[in-house]
């Protein structure tokens, strides 16, 4: 039968020292493992957040940054497009400068009259060749009824000889060009329901529009957006 001694109060003061100690030992490694663990956490939580934020940095960065591009292209455009439309129509007025002078100069043609009845039998004949008629009417300006008559005769003559028949030519006093006309004449036909028109007038605005792409490439270059040429 075993015998149990008891305990002394030193050993028993030893003893709850010693579980004191066991006790603080294991509190200290579980708050060293809790603190740990903490640190990780928040780490994980801090690289999450930092990822986050630049993210949304970079986003709003490329958002901006799109934003000021646009804006920058948009501002580019505007200025090259008002800067196309200020050189269009300088070149517009230039080219309704010359336009005026040209026809501000049309009655100086008339002025030699030798010249300008040459010029008036070539429109004569153009219209004769064009109605191919055996009689035709012209209405040219009363001032120029004389040189007119006299025009008539040699157009009838080279008409003869060239088509080999005889045209008629009279002029249609109770129609003439008006006093303010340029000069030339029309050439009526088909009963005068056909009118060419061949007064000058008339072929500085054909000329306005025929010879007018032409007349840019001569004064301003080819037009390098032009994808197709007549």
């Amino acid at each position: 039968m075993s015998q149990v001694h008891a305990m002394s109060d030193d050993q028993v003061a030893g003893e709850l020292k010693k579980m004191t100690a066991f006790i603080r030992q294991e509190a200290l490694e579980k708050a060293k493992e809790i603190q740990i663990k903490a640190d990780e956490e928040f780490a994980i939580e801090k690289s999450k957040l930092v990822r986050q934020e630049t993210s949304s940095i970079d986003s709003t960065y490329e958002k901006k940054f799109k934003q000021a591009a646009m804006s920058q292209q948009i501002a580019r455009s505007t200025v090259a497009n008002k800067t196309r439309l200020r050189i269009l129509s300088s070149r517009q007025e230039l080219l309704d400068g010359l336009f005026e002078q040209a026809r501000g100069r049309l009655g100086e043609a008339t002025k030699d009259k030798k010249r300008y009845e040459e010029i008036v039998r070539n429109l004569i004949l153009e219209g004769a060749y064009a109605l191919n008629e055996d009689k035709i009417q012209v209405r040219a300006r009363k001032a120029d009824y004389d040189l007119v008559k006299k025009a008539s005769e040699a157009a009838a003559s080279e008409y003869k000889q060239n088509v080999k028949k005889n045209v008629q030519i009279d002029i249609d006093e109770a129609n003439p060009q008006p006093e303010g006309s340029a000069g030339g004449l029309s050439i009526i036909g088909g009963s005068g329901k056909i009118d060419i028109n061949n007064t000058f007038d008339e072929r500085l605005k054909l000329l306005e529009t025929e010879a007018l792409p032409n007349i840019r490439t001569t004064l301003f270059g080819e037009n390098q957006n032009r994808k197709f040429h007549d």
